[in-house]
């Protein structure tokens, strides 16, 4: 009588490689979704910045109280405020406001970082730690008590802003330039630069720079967000841009009183701009990270 015999066992390891594929492959195509998403907002907030001003100027004091409060329509796809101006339009005019705060600033800070985070790590001794105390000096102080007092000593305007945001906020990127430049040291090419006679200063504009400058440039445009939020705080509370000019945050504080009301329009549309052009800025940013470190990039694919 014949032996009867048993079918093979299945093969698990090929089951659990098509299984990691598909999630490799569902986790790529939500990525390549969010980037799409958030460079697409990141250009519809450009353009209508850009735009909107030329093709819809703007009477920041005028006022239209025969349309007070009135609710989104046609006529008004925003809604009007407690004095009948066009909600879209103050929005994108805040908007404007805002990022031009939030780029200026970034870029303040991110210079000042870059330039004492190289210092320190470049020149070590003495220097690094005097640095590093003052970077702990500014971290033990919260940025928006810091920015507070700064933007008290100044009229309302754009630049306190600027400048409050700019001086509170470099320190981070001082931590993430010194780090870099400490672990770009060590390298062979750096020691092959001093052995040949190059001075410091010549090895940090020729070779440490240069290497730090994707992580410095990540570190402004993350910080870009942060700094939206801070001057949406600052304007929040009347000390930043003044209450007649069209501010995402002087518009929330305006609309305090309407919000008890129940007329929730004149809150709730410059918040969403606030939170979703923030959140688009942090996904493109997200992007360059994975861009400019590989090593993270497939490990989020596995």
């Amino acid at each position: 009588m014949a032996q009867e015999t048993s079918p093979p066992p299945a093969r698990t390891d090929s089951v659990s490689a098509r299984a990691w594929r598909a999630a490799g492959d569902a986790r790529r195509g939500t990525r390549r979704v969010r980037a799409v998403v958030a460079v697409t907002l990141v250009g519809l907030a450009a353009l209508a910045v850009l735009l909107v001003p030329v093709l819809f100027p703007l009477d920041q004091q005028a006022v239209d109280l025969t349309n007070k409060l009135e609710p989104p329509s046609g006529a008004h796809l925003f809604g009007t405020d407690d004095m009948g101006r066009d909600l879209l339009l103050r929005s994108v005019y805040g908007l404007r406001v805002s990022l031009l705060v939030g780029l200026v600033a970034a870029l303040v800070a991110s210079g000042l970082g870059l330039a004492l985070g190289a210092l320190a790590g470049a020149v070590g001794g003495r220097v690094d730690r005097l640095l590093m105390r003052l970077v702990d000096t500014f971290t033990a102080v919260p940025h928006l008590l810091m920015g507070i007092f700064i933007v008290a000593m100044f009229r309302p305007g754009v630049w306190p802003v600027v400048a409050s945001v700019g001086l509170t906020h470099w320190v981070s990127t001082a931590r993430i330039v010194r780090a870099e430049v400490h672990s770009l040291r060590a390298r062979p090419f750096v020691d092959a630069a001093i052995s040949g006679g190059a001075s410091r200063l010549r090895v940090a504009a020729r070779h440490l720079l240069p290497a730090v400058l994707p992580q410095a440039g990540l570190a402004a445009v993350l910080m870009v967000p942060h700094a939206v939020w801070h001057e949406s705080a600052l304007s929040f509370l009347g000390l930043g841009i003044p209450a007649h000019q069209a501010s995402l945050g002087t518009m929330i504080n305006g609309a305090r009183g309407s919000l008890s009301a129940g007329d929730w329009w004149p809150t709730l549309f410059p918040g969403l701009f606030i939170v979703v052009t923030t959140l688009a800025i942090a996904g493109v940013a997200s992007l360059w990270r994975e861009r400019i470190n590989p090593r993270r990039r497939s490990e989020l694919v596995l």
